[in-house]
């Protein structure tokens, strides 16, 4: 006779906690953890545990697949599913530290790439794709660039549009256009570590403007203007590298009216704009003749791909632009320019880059779970910013953390120009784990770690 009560190792599901079929991967999780279940158990029938619960199949269906792809689980065709025996990876860190997106669900990635390929290949010359192209990318690339940029700016020329092979080529090429030696480059206290390393290997020299909760001070960004008469202001506006802070539209508007007063352009390299949850327009649409606008696809897509797009509507800095890019970057890798193309004019890469957004939210749920009141994220993007008690630096801890196979980024490794940040915190990531129980298990050790005074680490951690 069939059993109609629910597993012994799976508490009453709560519509308050998350959806219900991450609360049956969990359960099933913490009770291999604790031993209630132990590898060999036999799990019930996928239909069994939908009517004992009194949900859809589906939701058991992507409750058993993720517990699967925590390596939980283990099929074994018609005998049904078992919990598998662990599997360990010695030596291996945990990646929290790489701004990566995160692998989504459902997305069978190997065949995406397989297909448009294909498409490529069957609608282009190949001898052309191996071969030298004019850089800035071709018609089809540019068309396939305003195509992308469209949410944010809305219709935009595409005569405007330049590809580069990457974000940090084109802010490299920025620097070499719209700045001479010895400039200074304004930008926020803490940054995008590419924008000071280039600056400092062009010999540009990167000063922080203060900032508050919603970003950059635009009274503080005018008094640095008429102090240190910079070449380029930096923002990076939306879900901002490394604190996660999205500027209001406000603030927006106020940092272009200073723009627009003390005439400096503004480079906005925005790679998360399409990851946020109803982000405000770019600052480019306040003051398209001020703001030089990025965007990447390696945020929303692969960072594989090495394709962003800049909109640049000066035609004479356009071209500084293009030949300080072919000094050292003469063209955007023209197989996967082409599959960039191919993917946005299809509508492949929009897919795809709803999939990673429904994956990054997932994984900030989870990470607001475990970090509890220390997670510092705005629940979108790619990652979050977490302040330390006082009894931590960001150094110790990222060394604490490399000690037990995890590696984070320290507040001091984004701090712009010469100056000392004022923030003691630690940037994570939520993507580049590929696994979510894996991901889970070091958020769990890095809560554990960071409750934890220094001095008392010699004690084991919580297994």
């Amino acid at each position: 006779m069939q059993d109609d009560r629910p597993p012994f190792w799976l508490p009453t599901l709560a519509a308050h906690r998350g959806p219900r079929f991450l609360q049956i991967a969990d359960a099933l999780q913490a009770a291999v953890e604790s031993g209630a279940l132990r590898p060999g158990d036999r799990l019930p029938p996928q239909r069994q545990l939908a009517l004992q619960l009194g949900v859809d199949l589906t939701t058991i269906t992507r409750a058993y697949d993720e517990a699967r792809r925590r390596q939980l689980l283990e099929g074994r065709g018609a005998h049904g599913s078992y919990v598998a025996a662990p599997r360990f990876e010695r030596g291996l860190l945990l990646d929290l530290s790489m701004n990566i997106p995160p692998p989504p669900e459902g997305v069978d990635f190997d065949a995406l790439v397989r297909e448009g390929l294909s498409q490529v290949l069957r609608g282009a010359d190949s001898a052309q794709l191996m071969t030298y192209q004019l850089g800035g990318g071709s018609k089809a690339d540019r068309r396939a660039g305003a195509q992308w940029l469209r949410p944010m700016l809305g219709t935009v020329d595409e005569g405007q549009v330049v590809v580069c092979p990457g974000a940090q080529a084109a802010i490299a090429a920025l620097m070499l256009a719209l700045t001479e030696p010895g400039d200074v480059i304004l930008a926020e206290p803490f940054g995008y570590p590419g924008l000071m390393a280039a600056a400092a290997q062009l010999g540009r020299h990167v000063e922080p403007v203060p900032a508050d909760a919603h970003g950059m001070l635009p009274d503080r960004l005018e008094q640095a203007c008429r102090q240190h008469r910079p070449g380029l202001v930096y923002l990076n506006p939306t879900l901002q590298n490394p604190t996660a802070v999205t500027m209001p539209q406000a603030r927006r508007l106020a940092l272009a009216s200073v723009a627009r007063r003390c005439q400096v352009r503004i480079v906005e390299d925005d790679p998360y704009w399409l990851l946020a949850h109803d982000p405000p327009p770019p600052i480019a649409t306040f003051a398209p003749e001020q703001v030089v606008y990025l965007s990447t696809l390696s945020k929303c897509l692969t960072p594989g791909l090495r394709v962003a797009f800049v909109l640049l509507s000066d035609p004479q800095e356009r071209d500084r632009f293009l030949t300080a890019l072919r000094s050292f970057a003469p063209m955007a890798p023209p197989l996967t320019a082409a599959l960039a193309t191919q993917w946005i004019l299809d509508g492949s890469a929009a897919r795809l880059a709803a999939s990673v957004r429904r994956e990054a939210r997932l994984r900030h749920r989870m990470a607001g779970d475990v970090l509890a009141g220390r997670y510092g994220g705005a629940g979108d993007g790619l990652h979050a910013w977490l302040e330390l008690p006082g009894y931590w630096n960001s150094f110790q801890l990222a060394e604490a953390c490399r000690c037990q196979g995890i590696a984070v980024m320290p507040a001091e490794a984004f701090t712009a120009g010469s100056g000392v940040g004022e923030s003691n915190a630690i940037r994570i990531s939520l993507g580049s784990v590929q696994d979510r129980g894996r991901l889970q298990a070091a958020l769990r050790t890095l809560s554990d770690l960071v409750a934890r005074r220094p001095g008392l680490l010699q004690a084991p951690l919580p297994s």
